[in-house]
């Protein structure tokens, strides 16, 4: 089974920054999810919305400036 969460580590890893800052990153990314009506745990975050949310943004700015 796929592991459906990523954690500071991963986090801190995938983007070379600093642990207490992935946990700012994981934080930020949960609140967005509970407004959103999603719950969330403390210190993990949905890898779906991690992988979409940082870079998928970028992604979609791009396109709307072509």
């Amino acid at each position: 089974m796929e592991n459906k969460f990523i954690r500071v580590d991963e986090v801190a890893q995938e983007l070379s920054i600093s642990k207490p800052y992935a946990y700012k990153l994981i934080k930020k990314l949960n609140d967005e999810l509970k407004e959103k009506g999603f719950i969330t745990i403390a210190g993990r975050v949905n890898r779906q919305y991690f992988e979409e949310r940082p870079y998928g943004a970028g992604e979609k700015q791009r396109k709307g400036m072509e």
